[in-house]
């Protein structure tokens, strides 16, 4: 009998401990199976913040103790022009839609240096610091955007990091370097319009990575142990996407779904041959899609974006036949959906949050909430969370009535989605990393 207390508490431990090992969790949807999450917070009552020493827009991951954040140290170069915003008919930066850092750094390209950082869990404490230099000519950026924008992942032996100029560095836990590729030399100039952001994806033992750019379109799997090539797919070219792929369950096996702008396409991912493809034309393919019993769930990207429900398992284009349903318009420009218990949620750069029933595509509740939101919302716990660039997240009830349970509001800019593990909501900032706790 004494065996049944300890397996109970090692099964709670499990459960509220959760890895969060990729962008948007385990698995790849913005959802969190943890219990006790955090409500309110402030700065008062945060578990730690540290300062990092440099910025970026890359999201958090967890494994274990250690948590992963991925920088640039040093300018890069910006892009001429003005640069689109979310806010329209107002003041951008009056609503709180600045710049990456807060300003327009000065364009310095020589000696930026790329680093991936592990703090401790618990403490906040830097463990380790692994860095590696720029390689290679600079792509020109929006100004909310630099290098750090793809998020790493793990597999809890090794961190894979990417950066926008197609540099990728596989380290182990200790903070050791394993192998490192320049995709940027080996395939092409990573340049796409305002930064390439996709992050590295795993599927058993490959690396999926989209390189769709302006130059030349590929999506490529590596062998996660040695970065050595797997299999190769060349799109052509002028097929561009920012978004990171999502692998699902079909009926007649797994799919990697990519958002492109050429359309929704899904790939073998242990071949990298095209399954089906689902065409709409978008000019910023951001957004990336979740999955749910069988249905994609998708904004496309671009401003008042279409969202849509389409069928897994089609062959050849399912324009036509596997699409649930459709919304033309409506949905966020940069930032994901999320599905929970059946209904979606998401918010744009206007403040405004909507909740969508699933099955159907019809509007549930809408309602002008505040914040400009570029992060994609989590859920746990029967809770809804929205990172608004103005540092201030907001906390909903899940549910089919709007109901606010907490406005909490931090120091700093952020663009990056948060993360949760450890009974801890991990946010970054430009500048800092912070864990809130209850």
């Amino acid at each position: 009998m004494r065996l049944l207390p300890l397996l109970l508490i090692a099964l709670s431990t499990t459960l509220h401990a959760a890895n969060w090992p990729q962008w948007r969790g385990p698995s790849g949807t913005g959802v969190s199976a943890e219990q006790g999450v955090p409500v309110e917070w402030s700065e008062d009552s945060l578990a730690w913040s540290v300062n990092l020493r440099g910025l970026g827009v890359s999201s958090p991951v967890v494994w274990g103790d250690k948590v992963f954040v991925t920088y640039q140290i040093g300018a890069g170069k910006l892009r001429p022009g003005s640069h689109p915003s979310l806010v329209q008919g107002g003041d951008p930066l009056a609503a709180g839609e600045t710049p990456l850092g807060g300003t327009r750094a000065e364009s310095n390209e020589t000696g930026v240096i790329f680093a991936l950082a592990a703090f401790n869990v618990s403490s906040g404490d830097l463990v380790w610091e692994t860095t590696m230099a720029h390689q290679g000519e600079f792509a020109a950026v929006h100004q909310k955007s630099n290098m750090a924008n793809p998020s790493p992942t793990t597999d809890g032996e090794l961190i894979y990091a990417w950066f926008a100029s197609g540099q990728l560095m596989a380290v182990d836990m200790d903070g050791a370097i394993v192998w490192t590729r320049n995709l940027g030399s080996d395939l092409g100039a990573f340049d796409i319009g305002w930064g390439h952001s996709s992050s590295p994806a795993i599927y058993n033992d490959k690396l999926v990575l989209i390189c769709y750019q302006v130059g030349f379109s590929t999506l490529l799997a590596l062998d996660k142990k040695t970065g050595k090539d797997i299999w190769r797919q060349d799109r052509e070219a002028g097929v561009i996407s920012y978004s990171t792929p999502l692998f699902v369950d079909a009926p007649q096996g797994k799919e990697m779904i990519v958002n492109s702008g050429f359309g929704v396409e899904a790939f073998n991912p242990d071949t990298g041959e095209q399954l089906w493809h689902y065409e709409e034309p978008s000019r910023f393919p951001i957004p990336a899609p979740v999955h749910r019993d069988g249905i994609i769930y998708l904004n496309r990207g671009y401003r008042s974006s279409p969202y849509m429900a389409l069928r897994v398992g089609g062959r050849g284009n399912v324009s036509e036949s596997h699409v649930a349903w459709r919304s033309p318009t409506g949905g966020p420009y940069i930032s994901s959906l999320v599905e929970y218990d059946g209904l979606l949620y998401f918010a744009n750069g206007q403040g405004i949050v909507s909740c969508v029933d699933a099955a159907t595509g019809e509007r549930v509740w809408q309602e002008r909430l505040g914040g400009v939101y570029s992060a994609s919302p989590v859920a746990a716990d029967g809770k809804i969370y929205l990172s608004s660039e103005t540092g201030e997240m907001l906390v909903l009830k899940a549910g089919r009535t709007a109901e606010v349970l907490a406005r909490n509001k931090l120091r700093g800019h952020t663009l990056a989605s948060p993360a949760i593990s450890d009974g801890k909501i991990f946010i970054r900032f430009d500048t800092r990393l912070v864990a809130a706790v209850n």
